[in-house]
């Protein structure tokens, strides 16, 4: 087993448990991502792997992205670190499933749109609040209309409000829910029926079923909503305002533009 200070991994038969910890609500600093991705591309290089698992400790998966590093000039950094860890995770070699367990919000639903397969339990709970707070989840407006269908994704985007886990399912998203408790060994236990598998066919597989035209179509859809969150979002005053809104505790006051 080897661990930093918020990502553990452990290996064993042929499967990877990646666990992420930022008590309470697992929310995601850039020093957290910037971890994330050094342990999945250490993965990457290990060719006995069959199969990992990304989870999260405590209650929740995650509600999100730290909210202050939205705000100028720090969002520089942290939106395109933020996609190109949600790419690592999209480009991960082998099969991998996502272990959630109640809120799974913002930035943290966008990383579990990384993930090949999704074990939840019965109080997980998916959504893209960014609207409310003047700003966008550009990895979601890229991934997310291929995952549940333009028009969730649209009314999830749009809105802000929460998708529970039975829609989640219904949408194509989930493919298994389970009690709360049982998540973590319900995710392992179908890595192992995954790793039962040769390594070889298994890469072939993932590499095959994400088709290189829709390899590039996620790339370059990763890479303009980066450049539009940059170009048409974060130069507008509501961005900042949303987001200070927010820290502060009020409610935030829209421009007319």
């Amino acid at each position: 087993m080897s661990s930093g200070e918020q990502v553990a991994t452990t290996t064993e038969n042929g499967i990877a448990r990646v666990t992420f910890s930022h008590p309470p609500l697992n929310i995601l600093t850039r020093d957290l991502l910037a971890e994330l991705r050094r342990v999945l591309n250490a993965l990457t290089g290990d060719t006995t792997l069959r199969a990992a698992v990304l989870g999260a400790e405590g209650k929740h998966f995650s509600a999100g992205a730290d909210v202050g590093e939205h705000l100028p000039p720090a969002w520089k950094g942290m939106v395109p670190e933020f996609l190109e860890t949600v790419a690592a995770l999209r480009a991960f070699p082998v099969p991998l499933i996502a272990a959630v367990r109640g809120r799974c919000l913002g930035a943290g639903f966008e990383l579990v749109q990384g993930a090949d397969l999704v074990v939840a339990g019965e109080s997980a709970v998916f959504g893209q609040p960014e609207i409310q707070l003047g700003v966008v989840p550009p990895a979601a407006c890229a991934l997310l209309p291929s995952l549940v269908g333009q028009a969730r994704a649209a009314e999830l985007l749009f809105t802000g409000d929460p998708m529970a886990v039975a829609e989640a399912r219904e949408a194509g998203l989930v493919s298994r829910v389970v009690p709360d408790d049982r998540v973590d060994a319900e995710a392992l236990g179908l890595a192992g029926r995954i790793a039962r598998h040769s390594a070889a066919a298994l890469r072939v597989a993932k590499r095959t079923l994400r088709t290189p035209a829709r390899e590039r179509n996620e790339a370059e859809a990763l890479h303009a909503a980066g450049r539009r969150y940059a170009r048409d979002l974060m130069r507008t005053s509501d961005a900042t305002e949303g987001l200070t809104a927010f820290l502060e505790k009020r409610t935030p006051v829209w421009s007319h533009q």
